[in-house]
């Protein structure tokens, strides 16, 4: 049973400036309307422990954009958003659909959205452009939420402006856009670097995924890392999962094909190995009210203090964001003690 006197780890071990977004490791991408309506379903069946964002930049026909938004604002407010968990990617803010795409998704589902996705962001200047037309929209419909903004850094100007673009305030995520970053190059990068393996020997590419996963980190924001085209190879999707979150900080990653959903959450997941030591130090530490422990056996003891804590408190949380419906992976006492409402 929770114990109110002890103090919980969020409010123990965080500044309010270091505490992430809390997003699901795998964020589905889907635009063509059967495939919309399928993510919905699975989603419903699996539990939010992945995002699904409707697609309008690449989803929609040639000058059917307006059309494909009023019906993505039908699902958005529909029966089968059962979590709040699915966002929608706008078309790119120069594009001539941008306003009105952006108009309907606010005014008919800018309470149910969990965040907008802004394509080729290529400057602050355009994202704080995008951000106040967004919010002027919200305003005009009687809406006080301001809706979280993600931003894809597909460009030359998005990756030298990343630091900024991760400090602002309205950004949660920043993802890494590989094709159109590799097609910018002109031919300099080859073909091999946008496959599930050479993306991540590339030194351009790779400096990019770096840049931009440390400049989220800097400004607690989430990384979230680019397709895999290969999409029904799934030990290739795995292997390049566990590279994103093992090597490069990455917290999060695009799917493009259900197969992907589960290898790439699988992936992110914590291992039971190390979900147990989290447990065991994090309630250890609870108990002695986050002073220092010593964990182990005899003869192999560790310390602990609260720079440790705040790691395996994040392992905990992360087990607990990839834990699919009926499935969980933390303990029940634990989950009631940390998660449960």
């Amino acid at each position: 049973m929770s114990r109110p006197d002890l103090v919980h780890p969020r409010d123990a071990l965080f500044d309010a400036g270091d505490l992430l977004p809390e997003l699901p490791v795998c964020d589905h991408y889907a635009g063509v309307e059967a495939r919309m309506r399928k993510a919905l379903a699975l989603q419903a069946e699996l539990g939010p422990a992945f995002d699904v964002t409707l697609d309008i930049e690449d989803g929609a026909p040639v000058g059917g954009e307006v059309e494909h938004a009023h019906l993505i604002a039908e699902l958005l407010t529909g029966e089968q958003n059962q979590f709040g968990r699915v966002g929608v990617r706008l078309p790119q803010t120069t594009h001539a659909a941008f306003a009105e795409t952006a108009r309907v998704i606010v005014e008919r589902a800018g309470a149910r959205a969990a965040y907008l996705m802004l394509p080729k962001v290529d400057s602050v200047a355009e994202l704080q452009a995008a951000a106040t037309e967004i919010d002027r929209l919200a305003d005009q419909a009687g809406q006080a939420r301001r809706i979280p903004l993600h931003a894809l850094i597909e460009t030359h100007g998005g990756l030298r402006e990343v630091q900024a673009l991760a400090a602002h305030p309205r950004i949660e995520s920043l993802s890494f856009g590989l094709m159109d970053f590799v097609s910018a190059h002109r031919g300099a990068i080859p073909q091999s670097a946008m496959s599930a393996q050479g993306q991540f020997e590339h030194p351009l590419v790779l400096r990019a995924k770096l840049e931009i996963a440390a400049a989220c980190h800097g400004h607690a924001k989430v990384p979230s890392h680019c397709v895999v085209t290969e999409f029904k190879d799934e030990a290739a999707i795995q292997a390049a999962a566990e590279r994103a979150a093992r090597q490069l900080g990455y917290l999060r990653m695009w799917s493009i094909h259900p197969d992907q959903i589960r290898p790439i959450i699988d992936a992110f997941a914590p291992s039971v190995a190390e979900v147990d030591q989290a447990i065991e130090i994090i309630m250890a530490a609870r108990a002695a009210n986050w002073a220092p422990i010593r964990h182990g056996h005899r003869g192999r003891e560790q310390l602990h203090d609260r720079a440790s804590y705040r790691y395996f408190w994040q392992v905990l949380q992360r087990a607990h964001r990839t834990s699919f419906a009926g499935g969980p992976q933390l303990p029940a006492e634990v989950r009631l003690e940390f998660f449960d409402a």
